[in-house]
This record gives C-alpha cells, structure tokens and sequence, in this order.
C-alpha cells in the first residue's frame, strides 16, 4: 500500500493491522466514564471486532491509574460475535491473538477471523473475559445480561454504532478476493 500512501486497517487481512491514533482516541472514554461516574466503574463491557475500542477504553483507565487519578482499573469484557470470536479463543488457549473460521452473523460490523493482541492484552490483564454474544453495538449489554455477574461498584455497557446496520443496510454481498493486489482493489 506504500504505493498510494495508504495503511491497510482491517480485520479482514490475515493479522491485526491496527494503528495507534485508534485507541489514542478510545482512551478518553476512560476519561469520559471516570468524570461521569467520579470513580473506575468495575467493569466495561464493549462490543468487540479488531479490539481497539476495548484496548483504548483499558488503556484510558491504566493511564489513569498511572497518573495516581484513579486508583485502581476494572474488569473489560469483550463482546465479540458468536460467528467466530478470535479473542475469547485466544483467551481460552493462552495465545497472544488468534484466526478463526467466521460463520455468518447480523453482527457483522464486529465479525472478523482475525483478533488483535491488543484486545487480548486488556482482557487479561484487567482480569476480564472474551464473551460471543449478537448484535454489534449492544455487545456489551446482551453479555453483561448472560453473565449475570454481580460487580463491586458501576458496570458500564458501551453501545456503538446505529441501527441503520440492522435495516438492511449491509444485505448486499461481495465475493471475497483471495490474497487481493492492489491492482485488484483499484478501479
């Protein structure tokens, strides 16, 4: 892509190809919800596809803690599509990221074979989960709704997106290119 001076930011490609300026911008919904609440909540739970909404907002509350502002982080939780869910997979075995079979999901503005070890990184490290549950941008709810877990303080589920996803908008298929070029993505 250094041809047109473009970063490819995908999880569509075989690794994470995020970038920083992602969870640089996530990290002041940390910031937001500790001026909101007046204190870390325990637990964030965020819709989850290439993970940089869930490092950013862990990442926010690690510099906050850092900074002596707060004085402890929470529990995140990753939402992730029940079609694949590479980082609850990673989770599970101990691997740094991971690439699954993606099956086919509603949610597909989070379905994605490919998880970053960024995601990985701010579930493990807060003590948190890798959860599969539907629907992209309730995540957070419909997996603090399975967990049924009780918290010692606030829970704050993150809600993304509209439901403009959901009315149709996406029904429309395109056949997958196998290892593009990038004379095969110019037209």
């Amino acid at each position: 892509m250094d041809r047109l001076g473009y970063h490819p930011v995908s999880n569509q490609t075989v690794t994470h190809t995020g970038h920083p300026f992602g969870p640089e911008g996530y990290k002041t919904i940390a910031y937001e919800l500790f001026l909101q609440l007046g204190e870390v909540p325990a637990a964030v739970f965020a819709p989850t596809g290439y993970a940089e909404l869930l490092y950013g907002v862990w990442k926010g509350f690690v510099e906050l803690r850092l900074l002596g502002v707060a004085g402890r982080t929470l529990r995140m939780f990753s939402c992730e599509t029940a079609a694949g869910g590479p980082h609850a997979r990673a989770v599970a075995t101990g691997a740094p990221a991971a690439i699954v079979e993606l099956g086919h999901s509603d949610a597909y503005g989070i379905a994605g074979p490919v998880g970053g070890h960024r995601g990985v990184v701010a579930v493990r490290d807060s003590g948190g989960e890798g959860l599969w549950q539907e629907l992209s941008g309730t995540e957070g709810l419909a997996a603090y709704r399975k967990l049924r877990r009780d918290f010692d303080g606030p829970v704050v589920c993150v809600a993304t997106s509209t439901g403009f996803k959901d009315a149709g908008v996406g029904e429309r298929h395109y056949p997958i290119v196998r290892n593009p070029t990038l004379d095969d993505l110019l037209p």
